[in-house]
């Protein structure tokens, strides 16, 4: 009875089952099954139909028999088919838990072979080893029936014709030979296409009718969910293997091309990886899934005809679809859609975030290779007005999963590519985060296209919309609905400690749960009641009772403090952040975590969510921290460092050269590399400080997604190689010039000329050595660039690695291109030594002041460690380990993580903490009293404004938390 390795290519006798019932009437019955999971048995509806007992008989290897005790698990009389289940005991358990391969289903299209193995009557034998011979017992063989079936026979009964050899004679007129075989599985190329279930004697003995494998999809969603789960039945028809196969179908020289399958393939690893580990983090079914329940809406007008969203002929009526179900069911029912486009709306919190989550692992998980791939898309950062749907995908696809942005042989990026071979399932979750007023327009897109998708939104803001332009084409919509006491109460109890008094099922949940069930008019239970019907109250209240054990949820009924369920609201989005930062032993900032303050951690979360809110977006990236600080704050930062580089290299590197070269003395190496330090610094900072602010007037600086590559290069990165070049030495000409009058005008008239400046050809040719010379290292730079390979893998971190590691090459780069020539020439000047310490000074100082500017002005990660890492923390908006904070924050589910961008858990708790940073700094309000702020605020009324670094300081590490309950 064990079970091979691989899928089965057709029955295994050792999984062959004869049933035996005994009917409540005290007759037994006999029928045939297969054994298709490790306690799961296939059979017909009908053999177990009120059967008091079942009994499960295996014939053995050597011949014998192994009957174990069964029992119903799942029936259904319409279909016919049942599942029994092998009852767990002593004996049992060890069969139950053996690793049975599993089987695979299939639909028939036109006539094949088949067969199936089963007890029927017609093998009735006496046992010949019985120990009475003169009254013998009997027992049934099993018959192993083949022969071929038919599609288009039955078509009104719906069953699948098996034509088979006949028994040679009819044994007894008034009963069917072939009784006994209903519940056999009918096999073809490997997969099962029905169950035997009748024999109608008018059709002869060589023709017995089965349930067809396809005909189960007229089941409602949740009973073909419950086949799933129990027999591995595919969750939509269109899944089930084509007998026989079909053949290949004329494909685009595109569809056989291997880039775009490995891509796809890629992509759904990469996919499942991120949302499995997120819906880990994030412990949604820990102890247990919550019951969220949908259901069609009833509000008519919100979505399309049913003639249009079941693909239905001209002049037909089919009728509405059965959309109600739970949390579970999202694939199944998405699948019963023919046109497969889907709107889920819901409340806040309502679960709508967590339905995509579901929604995309069970379709990656019974996803068939070449299936569309379904990709999470924050709808909040689409501007319809200005890209188009596909154009802003595509962005997405890339910074999310930085592979697709590689180039492929069809043009276009891979991510192009598989936007226009229809291999994205698009999931748009947030249509009610598009900016106010583009909503008829997004709207309006989505119905011109034709593509499946599945698309969130909040009610009110749906409705809205639809109202306004039109319901979107094709699409059925369901409502998510609310969480009943029943459906928490048992989440709550088994995620908490059980309470040290009041027996083993005592939490310090019991008694506001009774109070709910039993006092549900008590105005403290009522309020408390309506705030946990959404999911988020939920997973928040669990968070800040159940996880920590010195807090008691009764006081949640307290309607002297809470007066209204928005104050219960405000109060577990208050306290949640403590409860996730909580220092104590028995918190969960112990063990590999950092133990940050919860105050600081507050604090710091608070500026980001009013950073996130001021950009209007959900997408907290690395690159944009700083973007929020006033223009002109962000320039003096760029423009210091640049010019602090810049100046320490040049100051410390004359050091060296006036004492090897000249007889000026220590001290007048270092005032004069105090004086050159300082000027050429200013200069450099000014430059770098301009530039910068010429940048900053647009878009923020995206990281970049390429890699240095030494061989290799098109037309496209010779043309952008010549521009960089052009721009480089046009910068790089006055800057130059401008040291140079700086030199002669200023530090020799102040008596500090060291005799090494070359006269009047030095003066002319040091602009044209760093002139050329930055436009070669941003030449050679463009060159060498090339897009991240398809291996890299997508996170904050890895992006800001492989800019930091861009950037330390591009300093190498300037040292060795302005560096190496300078030395040469001072070595055929003044000898090898000299000309050795020469070219090691300027390529020092070009790699700090030219390259370390650059960075900081024209890359993402300069950027980022001039404003985040150094600014940022300096005034105390932002930790300085930053990207260890936002790692941790993840791990602590206040953040999620989309790719290389992090959001809030919920736009709730984003608003909720904006508002209390308002709040504490009442300058940066907004117009409207209590609400976040949402369009971006006028430069006078950035997050800095009026603040010191020391007041700010004092502001984020001292002084009382919001609100009496945290």
């Amino acid at each position: 009875m064990g079970s091979r390795a691989s899928e089965p290519d057709g029955p295994d006798p050792r999984r062959v089952v004869q049933i035996v019932t005994t009917q409540r009437a005290g007759t037994g019955r006999r029928g045939s099954g297969y054994r298709v999971s490790g306690d799961a048995v296939l059979t017909a509806a009908h053999v177990v139909s009120d059967a008091v007992s079942v009994r499960l008989r295996f014939v053995t290897e050597d011949g014998g028999t192994t009957e174990l005790p069964g029992e119903q698990a799942w029936a259904d009389s319409a279909s016919d088919i049942a599942v029994l289940k092998i009852a767990r005991d002593a004996s049992t358990d060890g069969l139950c838990a053996a690793e049975v391969s599993p089987v695979r289903f299939a639909q028939v299209a036109q006539p094949v072979d088949c067969e199936a193995v089963g007890f029927p009557r017609f093998k009735l034998r006496p046992d010949t080893v019985s120990p009475d011979r003169d009254a013998p017992t009997w027992y049934r063989d099993s018959h192993h029936a083949r022969g071929t079936t038919t599609p288009l026979a039955n078509l009104r009964a719906g069953s699948l014709e098996i034509s088979v050899h006949p028994p040679e004679y009819d044994p007894e007129p008034g009963r069917s030979p072939w009784e006994g075989m209903s519940g056999a599985v009918v096999w073809s190329g490997g997969c099962v296409i029905g169950v035997v279930v009748e024999h109608h004697r008018s059709d002869g003995l060589g023709r017995l009718a089965a349930s067809q494998v396809k005909r189960w999809y007229r089941l409602t969603p949740a009973q073909v969910g419950r086949l799933n789960e129990l027999i591995g039945l595919p969750a939509r028809a269109d899944r089930l293997a084509q007998l026989p196969p079909p053949s290949r179908p004329v494909t685009s020289e595109l569809d056989d091309a291997p880039e775009v399958w490995e891509s796809v393939r890629r992509l759904a690893r990469e996919v499942d990886t991120q949302w499995r580990h997120e819906e880990q983090r994030r412990r949604v079914h820990a102890p247990y899934p919550l019951a969220v329940r949908f259901r069609c809406t009833p509000t008519r007008n919100l979505f399309d005809h049913w003639e249009n969203i079941r693909k239905a002929p001209p002049g037909t009526e089919p009728g509405s679809l059965p959309l109600d179900g739970r949390l579970d069911q999202i694939t199944e029912v998405y699948g019963s859609i023919p046109s497969r486009r889907l709107v889920v709306l819901g409340e806040a919190g309502s679960g709508k975030t967590i339905l995509t989550l579901r929604f995309v692992l069970d379709w990656l998980r019974t996803r068939a290779p070449g299936e569309r791939v379904p990709v999470i898309f924050g709808l909040g950062a689409w501007d319809p007005s200005t890209t188009s749907l596909d154009d802003w995908m595509c962005g997405q696809l890339v910074r999310d999963y930085p592979f697709l942005g590689a180039p492929s042989s069809h043009g276009g990026m891979a991510a192009d590519v598989l936007l226009d071979e229809n291999k994205i399932l698009p999931v748009l979750d947030g249509f009610d985060e598009i900016a106010d007023g583009l909503h008829g327009a997004a709207l309006r897109v989505l119905s011109r296209t034709a593509t499946p998708l599945l698309l969130t939104s909040r009610s009110a803001e749906y409705s809205r919309a639809v109202t306004e332009t039109c319901v979107l084409t094709d699409a059925a919509v369901m409502e998510l609905e609310g969480l009943t006491v029943d459906d928490y109460a048992g989440y709550l109890h088994r995620a908490s400690q059980p309470a040290a008094e009041g027996g083993t099922h005592s939490t310090v949940w019991g008694p506001v749960l009774a109070k709910l069930r039993e006092q549900p008019g008590n105005p403290g239970a009522a309020n408390l009641a309506e705030v946990l019907t959404t999911p988020l109250m939920v997973a928040l209240a669990r968070t800040v009772y159940s996880d920590s054990p010195r807090r008691d949820p009764s006081e949640l009924l307290d309607t002297t403090r809470f007066t209204s369920p928005e104050a219960l609201q405000d109060h577990l989005l208050a306290a949640f952040v403590p409860a996730v930062y909580d220092p104590t032993p028995t918190g969960r900032g112990t063990g590999h975590r950092p133990r940050w303050h919860p105050e600081r951690a507050q604090r710091w979360l608070e500026y980001l969510a009013a950073h996130l809110d001021q950009l209007d977006t959900h997408n907290l990236a690395w690159w944009t921290l700083g973007t929020t600080m006033r223009r002109s704050s962000r320039i003096l930062a760029v423009g210091f460092l640049a010019a602090l580089a810049f100046g320490l290299t040049m100051g410390i590197g004359n050091l060296p050269v006036d004492l090897v070269a000249t007889s000026n003395g220590l001290r007048f190496a270092i005032e004069r590399g105090l004086m050159v330090g300082l000027l050429h610094g200013l200069v450099v900072g000014l430059v770098f400080g301009l530039a910068y602010g010429a940048m900053s007037r647009s878009t923020p600086v995206e990281p970049s997604r390429v890699r240095i590559q030494f061989f290799g290069g098109d037309r496209e990165r010779r043309a952008t190689s010549a521009c960089r070049f052009k721009l480089g030495l046009g910068a790089g000409l006055p800057t130059a010039l401008v040291l140079v009058l700086i030199d002669r005008g200023v530090v020799e008239p102040l008596g500090f000329d060291d005799g090494l400046n070359g006269g009047l050809a030095g003066a002319a040719l040091f602009p044209l050595e760093v002139g050329l010379g930055t436009g070669l290292v941003l030449g050679i730079m463009a060159w060498l660039e090339a897009p991240i390979d398809i291996k890299s893998e997508v996170s904050a971190s890895d992006l800001l690695s492989t800019n930091r590691k861009n950037v330390i090459f591009h300093m190498l780069t300037w040292m060795l291109v302005i560096g190496l020539p300078a030395g040469l020439a001072h070595g055929l000047e003044a000898g090898p030594v000299r000309g050795l310490l020469a070219g090691l000074v300027f390529g020092v100082e070009a790699a700090f002041g030219g390259g370390l500017g650059y960075g900081l002005s024209f890359t993402a990660w300069g950027q980022w460690v001039a404003l985040s890492r150094m600014w940022l923390p300096l005034t105390g908006r932002l930790p300085w380990a930053v990207i260890s904070f936002l790692d941790d924050a993840h791990e602590r589910g206040v953040l999620r993580q989309t790719g290389a961008v992090y959001q809030f858990r919920h736009a709730r708790l984003r608003d909720h903490l904006a508002h209390v940073f308002q709040e504490r700094h009442p300058a940066h309000r907004s117009s409207a009293p209590g609400m976040a702020v949402r369009e971006p605020l006028a430069p006078e009324q950035r997050l800095d404004s009026g603040d010191t670094p020391q007041s700010f300081i004092n502001g984020n590490l001292s002084g009382s938390t919001h609100g009496d309950d945290i």
